[in-house]
């Protein structure tokens, strides 16, 4: 049995209760056990892999298949891609990049649509669906809006979007529509989006899946199961992850957390958190000791640009908890980072390379120790915004106050005549 919890207050809700922050002190809800699990440690890892010999979709699922921590009955209609199963590559280069014996990448970006809002987004749409619900919404900077849009489709429930007018990238408004999302832009960024779709969601019968959503958590926090398993239930000793609307970073806090006291791991992970220089109110709080809303944000990497996260609070207990931090990273560190993480033939969206870029910073300054186990969350596919890469790699890239990005490990592509001497040249050097 589950229950909804204040994280301020502690007042309790039904989990069918449609509500988004407590009604008695307006802070986060928490989705909390309030019986004790029948399984054991053993006996859950050895269900959990039985069942990736299953044929049953909630079996192949990344997230339901961890379903003894996830707050629904057994007969609940699952909305499912066959999210989650992302694999855990080793990062050679990028980690030779950052002063580390080792490196290891948890590619979230090969999730159905592209990004980790998949894990979250299967269990928020099938929350809307158990309560019957007929439209979905969220704010989105892009990656949002394709996930919700998705499982909408597949759910066939309605679905709106509200992203911020000229500020996402083509191709994830492309998924978005083909998915059938009623997409509305709104005039001024992200955090704009975000409170009149907040207010709209307190006025109306709609079902708002943005990370203030607690289910969406619950959807997320099983990457940090799945991650442990595929460590052989080792935890690494850091995890970074990129910081924007600070839901990654709740969630993977909270999976630690409960595979903690479930007894399935035995030591603790610190959990950085890494911001873009000019898009960091929670980098920012934790160098003043004030939460203070940035106004306006601004950053190439987009999927980060923002500037009054919602789950900052849960964030924090996350990095405090354990014994993490946080730091920001500059526009050209971003984009050297993602050019190194590409050739290591994996390549992601410029919001994920902070992680790299963060790693890089924390070793120079011995956060991190050389041969610590390191573990970077990549969050989005490289295919989100590939206007960004072509002007790296052909040196055209610019900082959103018109500064050249240098393209450190640029490629940029050469014209030859269509001469096999020309290109025997060409290609002399390769």
């Amino acid at each position: 049995m589950f229950i909804q919890r204040c994280i301020n207050c502690a007042t309790e809700f039904d989990l069918d209760e449609r509500i988004y922050v407590c009604s008695h002190c307006g802070d986060l809800l928490d989705i909390e056990r309030v019986e004790p699990l029948a399984e054991g440690p053993d006996e859950l890892r050895a269900i959990w892999s039985d069942r990736l010999k299953s044929s049953d979709a909630h079996d192949r699922s990344g997230v339901w298949r961890f379903r003894e921590f996830l707050p629904f009955a057994s007969d609940v209609q699952v909305v499912s891609l066959g999210e989650g199963n992302t694999p855990l590559y080793d990062a050679p280069r990028s980690a030779e990049y950052c002063g580390l014996t080792s490196l290891k990448l948890k590619h979230q970006g090969n999730n159905p649509t592209g990004s980790f809002k998949d894990t979250g987004m299967t269990v928020a749409v099938t929350q809307a669906l158990s309560l019957r619900m007929h439209l979905v919404a969220c704010a989105s900077t892009g990656n949002t809006a394709a996930s919700l849009a998705a499982y909408a489709a597949r759910a066939r429930m309605a679905c709106a979007i509200l992203v911020p007018e000229g500020q996402v990238s083509d191709a994830k408004l492309a998924q978005a529509l083909d998915y059938g999302a009623k997409v509305l832009e709104i005039e001024g960024n992200f955090d704009v989006c975000m409170r009149v779709i907040k207010e709209l969601a307190e006025q109306s019968s709609l079902y708002l899946v943005n990370s203030i959503n607690s289910f969406r958590i619950e959807g997320q926090k099983t990457v940090a199961f799945e991650l442990a398993e595929q460590l052989g239930w080792q935890s690494p000793d850091h995890l970074v992850v990129p910081g924007g609307n600070l839901g990654n970073s709740s969630a993977f806090g909270k999976g630690l957390r409960e595979m903690l006291e479930h007894g399935l791991t035995r030591k603790q992970t610190r959990i950085s958190v890494i911001q873009a220089e000019g898009a960091a109110p929670f980098a920012r709080f934790y160098d003043s000791g004030q939460f203070v809303v940035e106004k306006q944000p601004h950053t190439l990497a987009t999927a980060i640009k923002i500037g009054a996260p919602v789950s900052w609070k849960k964030a924090s207990r996350a990095v405090n908890e354990t014994g993490g931090c946080v730091i920001t990273v500059s526009e050209q560190e971003i984009a050297d980072a993602k050019a190194t993480i590409g050739r290591d033939g994996i390549g992601c969206e410029p919001a994920s390379a902070t992680t790299v870029a963060g790693i890089r910073k924390l070793v120079i300054d011995g956060f991190i120790k050389k041969d610590e186990r390191v573990v970077a969350v990549l969050t989005g596919h490289l295919l989100k915004d590939t206007d960004y890469v072509i002007k790296y790699h052909s040196q055209t890239l610019t900082t959103p106050d018109h500064k050249l990005i240098r393209g450190t490990f640029g490629n940029a592509i050469t014209r030859v005549a269509a001469r096999p001497c020309a290109i025997e040249s060409a290609l002399k050097n390769l």
